[in-house]
């Protein structure tokens, strides 16, 4: 499998943003795409769990990414709760 580049054009943008900012913003977009979990996207940008939810509320404005399937299963499994009170 050949190793992928990045486009040196993004060097003077990711150069501010520190050390490992490619890392960090290429998983981001994968975990964002829903390609790859929370877990193996803090992995890939070299951070821990917390450092990563951090980072990802710092540059994007929210930690996690779910998924309009689970809320609405979420929602259905309230109302089977409230119907079974009832």
């Amino acid at each position: 499998m050949p190793t992928p580049t990045i486009n040196p054009n993004f060097a003077p943008v990711l150069e501010p943003l520190g050390n490992g900012a490619g890392d960090f913003f290429l998983a981001a977009g994968l975990y964002h795409a829903h390609k790859i979990s929370f877990g193996a996207a803090a992995a890939l940008a070299g951070l821990g769990y917390e450092e990563f939810h951090y980072r990802l509320k710092e540059h994007f404005g929210h930690g996690f990414v779910v998924a309009d399937e689970t809320v609405e299963d979420d929602l259905r499994l309230v109302e089977a709760l409230v119907d079974r009170r009832s």
